[in-house]
């Protein structure tokens, strides 16, 4: 019998045959180039440098991440492309090509195609983020030892506002120690699970759920870069905030980001930066599926807002179970990417699926 979340999947696949594509070969974009061993990396004196003001040295820590942590997510599913953490490359790869990675006040060409196309802008308040998504969880990885064990590692500082990023786990945990506690948990649990005699699809949503808590912790930890939505357009603010927002309906699900699935969510997301006058579901050089995916995040966002924060608390209510987190993964990818999927209607899916908590 197909199941609805299968079922879901199969629909949006023919929703979006014509989507924008996230992946190269099935990977995130340049992947193929991006360096997979800390020796293919700069070396000073018998420190490896990684940079993550480039785009390929940012992607080298995600690389690094879900080589060695690959043997510990079995329970995710066979072959190599299911891992959770292939969610986090593939939304940088997102940023990049939308052009999201570029300095957003025009004072240099960093990310720029006539520029340097591989740099990240410390301005930019995508990359900042991402900062917090990347740098942070590595470093909490290498002081679990899950890599990098025994070799002295240095995080590159920025050219411009370096005093706003921590660059060593030390330095981190000073300034957010939940956030880095959250981190080394996730890693230690991975090591600690992969020893324990419970089913599979137990361990799945433990580490699932450890990963969502890590990564929101990150999101709020964000909050800093904010200052930086100045340099952006009201739309792409609004957008911004939206879709910070969306991430606690998908972590209260404990979803599963492998290539698949996270390829589904990121294929429909804007394909570049939102501009003074953008207001979807009408901008006409953005495809029916971004502009719909636009107005589902914003509407989301508004309800949210409207209702005092309770939409996102009943929806966390409701994703009390396994079972339950699985339906309400499949209620929210028809919500978000599904045209035909009646908005109006979630109260009361909502309020259905909490009578079985």
């Amino acid at each position: 019998m197909i199941t609805l979340v299968t079922a879901t999947v199969l629909l949006l696949h023919s929703l979006h045959g014509n989507a924008i594509e996230v992946t190269e070969n099935g990977y995130p974009i340049f992947w193929d180039k991006v360096p997979g061993l800390f020796t293919e990396l700069p070396n000073v004196d018998g420190t490896f440098i990684i940079n993550p003001w480039n785009y390929l040295q940012r992607m080298t820590m995600y690389k690094i991440l879900i080589n060695a942590t690959d043997v510990y997510m079995k329970s995710m599913g066979p072959g190599n492309t299911e891992s959770p953490l292939w969610g986090f490359p593939l939304q940088l790869g997102w940023k990049l090509k939308s052009g999201r990675l570029v300095d957003p006040t025009g004072a240099s060409l960093c990310g720029q195609e006539s520029g340097d196309a591989m740099c990240i802008s410390p301005q930019s308040w995508w990359a900042c983020v991402n900062y917090y998504l990347s740098v942070i969880p590595f470093l909490a990885a290498v002081e679990t030892g899950i890599v990098g064990q025994g070799l002295q590692i240095q995080i590159q500082a920025p050219s411009e506002t370096a005093q706003d990023y921590c660059l060593t786990y030390s330095d981190c945990f000073a300034k957010h120690s939940d956030l880095m506690t959250k981190w080394v948990a996730f890693f230690q649990s991975l090591t600690n699970l992969s020893t324990f005699d419970i089913p599979d699809s137990e361990k799945k949503d433990q580490i699932l759920g450890l990963m969502w808590s890590a990564q929101q912790s990150s999101l709020s930890a964000s909050a800093s870069c904010n200052t930086r939505q100045a340099h952006y357009s009201a739309p792409e603010v609004s957008f911004s905030q939206s879709w910070i927002n969306s991430a606690d309906y998908v972590a209260a699900t404990h979803f599963q980001s492998n290539i698949e699935k996270s390829k589904l969510f990121m294929s429909p997301l804007p394909s570049r930066v939102l501009r003074e006058g953008d207001s979807p579901p009408h901008i006409p050089d953005l495809s029916a599926e971004e502009n719909h995916t636009l107005q589902v995040f914003g509407w989301m966002r508004n309800m949210n807002t409207l209702l005092g924060g309770s939409l996102v608390q009943m929806w966390r209510s409701a994703m009390c179970s396994e079972s339950s987190r699985v339906k309400g993964q499949a209620v929210l990818q028809g919500l978000v990417l599904d045209p035909t999927f009646a908005i109006s209607g979630i109260l009361g899916i909502l309020h259905e699926m909490a009578k079985t908590c």
